[in-house]
């Protein structure tokens, strides 16, 4: 079965976007040690312009073959032209209620009871399934969430999109790795337990 992991950067506060959803102010807390980690370790969870940039276009996947993201962190993708963010996955997802169609056929919409299309998907054979945010959609998917890893970068947002709406204070998280950089920066590992 495969596992839900909600891979997410966030402030040292925890806002894992500013009041519009828009993470750019994580770009300039990334260094060549913590660029490298990424790479080496979650090839896959770079936007497939990224991979193009940095030259790795055939990383191969090592912990994920799916992305779930929400239509706010779709659209940031599609201000810049960019309708196909992931493109070297094999299956991307969209949760959204308004957008009738992608403008990509390489992406699907989720909508409807999204906990049991989750299930459906955790249920198929291949690698892990990213949750790639939003703050709404991790409280939605809260029951369906197996491990969470949260990479913290050195800077106070103060304001902003919260890591979660509501629901994980009811969840016990088990930590199963802590790695830091020169940068500042720290990723944590955490299996979700039951409550």
């Amino acid at each position: 079965m495969r596992k839900l992991t909600y891979f997410i950067a966030t402030s040292v506060d925890g806002f894992i976007g500013d009041p519009t959803g828009d993470g750019d102010f994580f770009y300039s807390h990334v260094d060549a040690e913590f660029l490298g980690h990424l790479v080496a370790e979650y090839p896959e969870t770079i936007a497939t312009p990224g991979r193009v940039q940095l030259g790795i276009t055939d990383a191969p996947s090592r912990r994920f073959d799916a992305v779930i993201m929400g239509r706010t962190t779709y659209e940031a993708g599609l201000k810049q032209g960019v309708t196909n963010p992931y493109g070297h996955l094999p299956e991307q997802y969209v949760v959204s209620r308004s957008l009738a169609t992608p403008p990509d056929p390489q992406v699907r919409l989720l909508s409807g009871d999204l906990a049991a299309q989750v299930r459906e998907l955790k249920a198929r054979d291949g690698l892990g399934i990213w949750l790639c945010g939003g703050a709404d959609l991790a409280t939605q998917l809260i029951d369906e969430i197996d491990e969470i890893i949260v990479k913290t970068y050195p800077v106070f947002a103060g304001t902003g999109m919260p890591m979660s709406r509501a629901g994980f204070d009811t969840r016990l998280l088990e930590l199963t790795g802590v790695k830091s950089f020169g940068g500042g920066q720290i990723i944590s590992t955490y299996d979700v337990r039951e409550s």
